[in-house]
């Protein structure tokens, strides 16, 4: 059954952090390859030197030139970047970002023909990738941007918790003008339709986040949540979206009511962003929903402060590897049931659009 498995691209994102060692840490485990076939698009001379510093002589990728050459019974590389590239731990430099980006546009440009099936992006930094060919506050803008989709959500998921945030990589300052029913309605359906589709929940129930402290206390701490949110989930609920609050973050969150929902929608990027990485700073993983294809990442930054030292952790990375697999065979699984017209009016019976 091995041509059933699935190619996984892996952008090394910025060579200065610990993105080759949660990469080499990860593949290192064979049992990935039982699931994938992992090509790395980066450079084989970086990884070198970063199994050096692990101590890692064992591992070896298998240096190809295109995806269509990968091993499947081996990590493979693909070099996307001059042999000229000088590693400098722990620093944001220039020659990083550009790295970082020939990766991404390279694995970009496969993903479109086909050539992988999904991708795993491991962190940049997104100041020095900055350049005439890359003017997007994070990896989601740029994905949204490439195929063609107007709104995407970011997606935080964990083994029992999963927020998106209406608001993403935006200025505070710019977050309540943002707040408006249309964007929380097609962050709401996007969300709907993911947890249908991508995670194959049945009748998937979202919680609402507010927008001010205690949700507004009925409009005595703002008035956002009565002449916005509100209407925003009754005609969510209207287009058969099961969807609840909204509700004060810091009791939501403290009481552990999120257990009692499939996903939460948060208002903006730190109310949800802050107690997802308390609760699974190592093992939380970053989703594009809404996208038409696959893309996940590990939930954590490029954490310059321990690069080099051998300390990282790869368990979000390997997670997000994990779900990328689990979310490609899901979807394509959706989209048989929806064919046939008898398991379609099931769907379309649990709430499903």
């Amino acid at each position: 059954m091995e041509q059933h498995k699935i190619k996984v691209g892996i952008t090394h994102g910025d060579i200065n952090g610990i993105g080759y060692e949660i990469i080499i840490k990860a593949l290192a485990d064979s049992r990935i390859l039982e699931m994938c076939t992992p090509i790395v698009y980066g450079s084989s001379k970086v990884a070198a030197y970063y199994r050096k510093t692990m101590d890692n002589e064992i591992f070896t990728f298998n240096t190809v030139n295109t995806a269509k050459e990968a091993n499947s019974k081996r990590p493979n590389i693909i070099n996307c970047v001059n042999d000229e590239v000088r590693v400098e731990l722990g620093k944001s430099t220039k020659m990083a970002g550009e790295a970082a980006f020939a990766a991404l546009e390279a694995a970009v440009r496969d993903l479109k023909s086909g050539e992988i099936d999904a991708i795993v992006t491991a962190p940049i930094n997104k100041e020095n990738i900055q350049s005439d060919s890359f003017k997007f506050p994070g990896h989601t803008e740029y994905f949204a941007k490439e195929f063609g989709t107007k709104n995407c959500l970011m997606l935080m998921i964990s083994d029992f918790l999963k927020i998106g945030v209406v608001t993403g990589h935006i200025p505070i300052s710019q977050v309540a003008a943002a707040i408006t029913k249309e964007n929380i309605l097609i962050n709401l359906r996007i969300l709907h339709k993911t947890l249908l589709e991508d995670f194959s929940i049945r009748k998937p129930r979202i919680a609402v986040l507010g927008l001010n402290p205690h949700a507004g206390d009925g409009g005595v701490i703002g008035n956002e949540e009565e002449r916005i949110i509100i209407p925003a989930i009754k005609q969510a609920n209207d287009e058969g979206i099961i969807a609840l609050g909204p509700y004060p973050a810091d009791g939501f969150f403290g009481a552990g009511d999120f257990k009692k929902f499939d996903a939460t929608l948060a208002m903006y990027h730190d109310q949800g962003l802050i107690p997802f990485k308390s609760f699974a700073f190592d093992s939380g993983v970053n989703y594009s929903a809404g996208l038409p294809i696959i893309r996940t990442s590990p939930g954590h930054g490029t954490a310059y402060d321990i690069a080099g030292t051998g300390t990282a952790s790869e368990e979000s990375f390997r997670n997000a590897l994990y779900l990328a697999i689990d979310l490609f065979e899901n979807r394509k699984r959706f989209s048989v049931l929806s064919k046939n017209p008898l398991q379609r009016h099931e769907i379309d019976r649990t709430g499903g659009e």
